[in-house]
C-alpha cells in the first residue's frame, strides 16, 4: 500500500506543478506536461514492481516511443481546431477521436503474433 500511496503522492506533485507553472508560463507547462517525466516515472514503478524484468521495460519503451504519433496527432488536431475558433468541448472530442484512431492503429501495429 506504501508504494502505491508513493506513486500516487509523485504523479499528482508533478501534474500540479506543471499546471501551477502553466498559469504564468503555458508553453513551458506545455514542454514539463509531454517531457519525459512521465515515462521516467513509468520506468521507474516498473523497475520497482518488476525489478530485471528488461523485457516488461523494453516493450514499455517501444510503445511509448511509438506512442508518440498518436500524441502528435491529438495536439495538431487541437492546435489547428483552437486556431479557428472551435468551441473547446468539440477541439477535445476531436482531438480524442483523432487520437483514439491512432492509438487503435498503434495497438494493430505492435501487436505480437
Amino acid at each position: 500500500m506504501l508504494r502505491f500511496v508513493v506513486k500516487l503522492a509523485v504523479s499528482v506533485a508533478i501534474i500540479l506543478l506543471a499546471t501551477q507553472i502553466g498559469r504564468k508560463a503555458p508553453t513551458l507547462a506545455g514542454l514539463i506536461a509531454v517531457m519525459p517525466l512521465t515515462s521516467l516515472l513509468v520506468l521507474l514503478w516498473l523497475y520497482w514492481d518488476h525489478p530485471g524484468d528488461f523485457a516488461l521495460m523494453s516493450d514499455y519503451c517501444g510503445g511509448a516511443l511509438f506512442g508518440i504519433i498518436p500524441t502528435v496527432l491529438f495536439f495538431l488536431t487541437a492546435l489547428v481546431c483552437f486556431r479557428r475558433h472551435v468551441p473547446l468541448w468539440a477541439v477535445l472530442c476531436a482531438s480524442f477521436a483523432v487520437w483514439l484512431l491512432g492509438a487503435f492503429v498503434h495497438q494493430c501495429l505492435l501487436r505480437k503474433p
